[in-house]
């Protein structure tokens, strides 16, 4: 008898096929699966052995939709989220406790930054924030306590491009944990495990549904690591509704030609912008002239479909601008089938002054674009019509 592996498969396989149950190959199954809208199930009398309840994230969508992601990300295992902040949350607090000390790219999500600065620190956990380029800073800014590092990339909304090898080789000879979120580029892009992270997280709201109907977050990691974040998750109710998690799956099955699409679209859409006289500058990682192209072009296997623009005219071209735009919808998320486009002063970053936007990349003027699936030509025809 052939002792022979069967042949791993691709993602584009994968994100249909990844962890299927052999029961959907009997005669009879359904091609699509089922939807379970049960909160509860029967149980065993005698025993608290089996005990489903969705807010533990054994609800039979999400054990489906988990195992898929796991294999996308290269992980031992995934936990499904109501959010992707809610998954950052967790993904930490399975990390951290008071007295701890995280370290911190300052290059991150406005969100997420709040989340640190306000409510970690308010739990007794020390925040430090450093600039990712400095030279050395991830050895220099590491305290006694440090027990994680957290970076995000590509970067939101400046989609700079982190490169995580020097990161990596510091916290795996310190013992401690890199945590990556990776939203902007989805495992299609990117898998953060294969450059020395050891967890990653994802809004699933974004790329990996891709249709702006659903709410949700990922964290990957090992197997015990991923059981303290879903203690986490069930004590902090960050648990997704067994719908959510049935979308996702549904959503899941096009991400590998959707971001191909996005990739491809976003290369024209920034070649088109960089020869703009209106447009001060472009910021998408695929170009020669972003001062992360070297990375981007080493570690990504695709430049993604998020790009930023600064409009030379500053706020009041830009108020001018959006409401011209016939195509791009503007409107605050990214990732999904339809273009949008937002402005980070008004949304992430509202919180923020002037001074201390431009001073994280983001001017007045600023304005973070998620390209979608439509024809390239068209996007770019709605951009231009809208710029003169």
């Amino acid at each position: 008898m052939s002792t022979r592996k069967p042949r791993p498969l691709a993602l584009g396989s994968l994100v249909l096929h990844g962890g299927d149950d052999p029961a959907s190959r009997l005669s009879d199954a359904p091609v699509v699966p089922a939807l379970f809208q049960s909160v509860n199930y029967l149980q065993e009398v005698g025993t608290a052995d089996g005990l489903r309840y969705p807010r533990y994230g054994n609800s039979p969508n999400a054990e489906a939709l988990q195992k898929r992601l796991a294999l996308l990300d290269g992980a031992e295992a995934s936990v499904l989220l109501s959010s992707g902040m809610g998954a950052t949350a967790c993904a930490l607090l399975a990390l951290l406790r008071p007295g701890d000390h995280l370290l911190a790219s300052s290059w991150i999500y406005g969100g997420t930054r709040a989340l640190l600065e306000e409510e970690f620190t308010s739990l007794g956990i020390e925040v430090s924030l450093v600039d990712p380029l400095e030279t050395r800073v991830w050895r220099k800014a590491l305290r006694s306590n440090t027990r994680a590092v957290f970076v995000e990339s590509p970067v939101n909304p400046t989609c700079r491009v982190l490169d995580l090898k020097g990161v990596s080789f510091v916290t795996k000879h310190e013992g401690m944990a890199l945590v990556v979120d990776s939203t902007f580029a989805s495992p299609i892009n990117f898998r953060p495990l294969e450059h020395g992270a050891d967890v990653v997280i994802h809004s699933a709201t974004k790329y990996l549904n891709g249709h702006h109907d659903v709410l949700g977050g990922v964290v990957s990691g090992t197997i015990p690591y991923v059981e303290e974040v879903r203690k986490k998750m069930m004590l902090w109710g960050q648990a997704p509704d067994p719908f959510a998690a049935w979308l996702l799956e549904r959503g899941l099955k096009t991400l590998d030609v959707r971001v191909q699409r996005q990739n491809d679209n976003a290369m024209q859409v920034a070649e088109w912008a960089e020869g703009r006289r209106e447009i001060r500058r472009v910021h998408y990682p695929g170009l020669a002239s972003h001062p992360d192209h070297a990375i981007a072009k080493r570690t990504l296997d695709g430049f993604g479909g998020m790009m930023a623009i600064e409009l030379a005219g500053g706020a009041r071209t830009t108020d001018r601008m959006l409401r011209r735009l016939r195509l791009f919808r503007h409107a605050p998320s990214l990732g999904g089938v339809d273009s949008l486009v937002s402005e980070p002063r008004f949304t992430s970053h509202a919180h923020y002054s002037p001074a201390e936007r431009a001073r994280l990349g983001i001017p007045d003027g600023f304005l973070r674009i998620s390209i979608g699936i439509e024809h390239a030509d068209d996007l770019i025809a709605d951009l231009d019509q809208a710029i003169r």
